[in-house]
């Protein structure tokens, strides 16, 4: 009987200030994710993508300068 007591305080507090909150907050996320990218993260996302693709392209490069100045340079790691 007491241990259901102690746990009737906990129950209460979270059915009236954690669980609606958690609903808000998951209905407000499944919202925003239903709508897609704003325009401003769309434009970010399409920059990260290029940055990548640059970023790709100069390990691509400064990997074929280790092979030529280095040939066993990959088995060293």
């Amino acid at each position: 009987m007491l241990d259901t007591e102690m746990l009737v305080a906990p129950i209460i507090i979270f059915m009236l200030v954690v669980a609606p909150l958690w609903l808000i907050l998951h209905y407000k996320s499944k919202k925003q994710v239903s709508q897609g990218l704003s325009e401003h993260e769309h434009r970010q996302l399409i920059e990260l993508a290029n940055k990548a693709e640059k970023m790709a392209e100069r390990v691509e490069t400064l990997e074929a300068l280790l092979d030529q100045e280095s040939p066993d340079w990959r088995r060293k790691v």
